[in-house]
């Protein structure tokens, strides 16, 4: 599920299966020679969210991406974003992210990072397959904090 209206509308009619929020964590770079490179991020982390949704839809919500620039960049924001989700119901809150640097508050809140991989020039097949693997790499950092509650 999506943080949309539908699928809030669903969300709230179960609540007490659905458990964890998903939130992208999605670093922009406008610079010239970065911007490519920033957007294939996007592309590959927004992609594997998706995916991730797919597999496990009616156990997650996945979050509006979290949007922000290296010189804005507040590494509190997400303890404080996790507190929200929590005082809202989810037992489980996950940021999703591509930017390394991330991992330095993982004893904090639950972060799982993986390296971007270029989607854009990919068939639907090598793509759909790179996904699955990525998404082999997720399943066992969910299941790990799915089975400690």
């Amino acid at each position: 599920m999506y943080f949309n209206a539908n699928d809030v509308t669903s969300f709230l009619g179960q609540k007490d299966f659905i458990d964890t929020a998903i939130v992208p964590l999605i670093s922009i770079d406008l610079a010239s020679e970065k911007m490519k490179q920033s957007g294939a991020e996007v592309d590959f982390l927004m992609s594997l969210t998706s995916f991730i949704e797919q597999q496990f839809k009616g156990r997650l919500l996945v979050m509006p991406p979290f949007s922000y620039m290296a010189s804005l960049k507040n590494e509190e924001l997400p303890k404080q974003f996790e507190t929200q989700l929590h005082n809202a119901g989810f037992k489980h809150v996950f940021f999703i992210t591509c930017d390394h640097s991330w991992t330095n508050i993982g004893d904090i809140v639950n972060i799982i990072w993986l390296p971007a991989i270029p989607l854009e020039s990919m068939d639907v097949g090598v793509k759909k397959s790179i996904l699955e693997d990525q998404l082999r790499q997720v399943v066992p950092m969910l299941s790990t904090k799915w089975a400690q509650i």
